[in-house]
């Protein structure tokens, strides 16, 4: 791979991001309806690769059945609201309408409450009961703490998620997470991330983990960039990584770890070239939080907004522009790529000529740097 002098003492590779990239229409088209969307995790399966984002202003107990129902996945932060509060409603609705200067600091004061135990059981069965595939996350800070709750509860899927999450983490203060050992003791499939190179994957894919998430998260909202200076380009992430996969499949003698792209994705292409990239599948946040049905009422926001001593993410306005099933499955009232997600997507792999998923990874993709 080619190396980029940044000055005589500094070289880099030169990364890519999606909006960089496009996607190359095949010489034989397909008919969108006989394009299939299905992806499978573990023992699940769903009509969509779309997973929505562990955050207060995207996910509830509600909105994760309703997507569930829609043919995706819903996590919900056990850190967040649902789980600090037992009727967080009146907070949502404080969150929304306060000033942006004053946003930070009262999202700290908001999300200082502590966790509930007994509230992580009661939310986790809320979502089961409804008869839909449950996911829930922690941060790897908070997962031997509260991990036997959400086990006991009955959750399908365990999410594993923060800025940076890697296999090998060292503290002088405290005993870390080992993932190898913690994911070999589960009996449930566990998806764990984010990460954004190559080594740093496949370590964590050797954890046993059923899925890795790609990318720092937070999205929009982020602002991971500024502040800590810690940036990876999507689209050259998810490369690595899906190359990772690959050797990690040969290394294990055909296990298969799923590519998770988390973050970053805003409109239907982003998705689509995230799949072209090498993507299993996508979490997407904000273009979720504009749905009516969004907790956030048409703002978003993640936990890096409310960190306690360094926030990383910001509380934006996005908007309300439909329903879900109007963001996901159409019909779209606008030409900008915000609705009908999965139609765009169906659509985008007819044209190239595929009609399923592994196959659309194939794809040809062309790289313009200077758009």
């Amino acid at each position: 791979m080619a190396q980029v002098e940044i000055g005589l003492g500094k070289n880099g590779r030169r990364a890519y991001e999606l909006d960089e990239i496009g996607i190359v229409p095949a010489r034989r088209t397909r008919d969108p309806e006989e394009v299939s969307l299905t992806w499978q995790i573990d023992a699940y399966r769903f009509e969509t690769p779309l997973v929505g984002s562990p955050m207060d202003s995207v996910a509830s107990p509600e909105t994760i059945i309703a997507l569930g129902r829609q043919g995706g996945l819903g996590v919900l932060d056990l850190e967040g609201l649902w789980t600090r509060y037992e009727s967080p409603e009146p907070l949502l609705a404080e969150i929304r309408e306060l000033d942006d200067p004053a946003a930070t600091r009262r999202l700290q004061e908001i999300y200082a409450e502590p966790i509930k135990e007994e509230l992580i059981g009661r939310r986790i069965e809320e979502i089961r009961q409804a008869g839909v595939v449950t996911a829930a996350r922690l941060s790897p800070q908070n997962t031997a703490q509260y991990h036997k709750a959400v086990i006991d509860a009955g959750v399908d899927i365990f999410v594993i998620r923060g800025t940076t999450v890697s296999a090998e983490h060292v503290s002088g203060r405290a005993e870390p997470l080992n993932l190898k050992q913690f994911i070999y003791d589960l009996d449930v499939p566990v998806v764990v991330g984010g990460c954004a190179t190559y080594t740093a994957a496949l370590h964590l894919m050797r954890t046993g983990a059923a899925g890795v998430l790609v990318g720092f998260g937070g999205g929009s909202g982020h602002t991971t960039r500024s502040v800590l200076g810690v940036a990876v380009p999507m689209a050259s992430a998810i490369g690595d990584v899906a190359a990772a996969r690959r050797d990690y499949l040969d290394e294990s003698g055909g296990r298969y770890v799923h590519v998770i792209a988390d973050g970053g994705m805003t409109r239907s292409g982003d998705i689509a070239k995230a799949l072209a990239c090498g993507a299993d599948a996508v979490m997407i946040g904000s273009p979720l939080a504009r749905a009516a049905e969004a907790p956030g009422g048409g703002y978003h926001w993640g936990s890096e907004a409310h960190h306690h001593d360094l926030p990383r993410g910001e509380r934006l306005r996005v908007g309300t522009i439909g329903t879900l099933e109007s963001i996901l499955h159409g019909p779209s009232s606008t030409s900008d790529g915000s609705m009908n997600l999965m139609g765009a997507l169906r659509r985008t792999m007819a044209t190239s000529g595929y009609t399923d998923l592994k196959e659309f990874q194939r794809v040809e993709v062309v790289v313009n740097p200077h758009r």
